[in-house]
């Protein structure tokens, strides 16, 4: 059976575990002969990795806001008109670590811009591309933060030196987005075990999509 190809984001504060649904949901793609692409953001090809690299750099503590913003939404542009819509031209399904909602979040609420601004500024770089669907992983922040201090091979960035109020704020602005926008993002509690997590975004993906098509 032909599938319509999908734009899938995965989203959620620091600390969720999306680097590992994703691999699993990868595995299911595979298991149900669905073509697929892995990526992230901001990264995915070499001009967004590079500008990945100046926005997460730790030394880089004195980045203003809106430079951030602007930096994320130029790293996003590039990686959506040279790796993402040709992906879905191919007929592959897009599965992204994050997309224009960490925008809305980080530096919408948790920075304190305005989602409104900093919706502004993405929709000239996305031009209404918006993902078929989002599976938000839910977590309470301390749990997500003591989850990155055991694990020593994730990469060290400028976000883990902010504090446990700001974390609080990106999940407050999650859930605020998750809200406004249900038919597309689906909240998934993180704080279970990693097969739990793993059905539940299956059937999330499944009951919400996939059965249609």
């Amino acid at each position: 059976m032909n599938r319509k190809p999908l734009f899938i984001t995965i989203e959620g504060g620091e600390g969720t575990g999306k680097t590992t649904m994703i691999g699993r949901l990868a595995a299911y793609m595979q298991n149900n002969s669905i073509p697929y692409l892995i990526t992230r953001e901001p990264g995915g090809i070499d001009i967004a990795e590079k500008i990945r690299s100046i926005i997460l750099n730790p030394e880089h503590t004195s980045m203003d806001a809106r430079t951030e913003a602007l930096l994320y939404a130029a790293a996003r542009r590039q990686h959506l008109v040279e790796k993402v819509e040709p992906a879905l031209a191919e007929g592959l399904t897009v599965i992204c670590d994050r997309f224009v909602d960490s925008s809305l979040v980080y530096q919408g609420i948790a920075r304190g811009i305005g989602i409104d601004e900093v919706w502004a500024i993405n929709q000239f770089a996305i031009e209404n591309r918006m993902p078929d669907i989002t599976l938000l992983l839910d977590i309470d922040p301390e749990t997500g933060l003591s989850r990155i201090m055991s694990n020593p091979d994730r990469e060290y960035n400028r976000l883990d030196m902010e504090s446990l109020a700001f974390h609080h704020m990106v999940r407050d602005g999650y859930r605020l987005l998750a809200g406004r926008y249900p038919d597309r993002i689906k909240v998934i509690d993180a704080s279970k075990s990693l097969s739990q997590v793993e059905q539940e975004m299956i059937r999330v993906l499944e009951s919400a999509i996939l059965k249609d098509f």
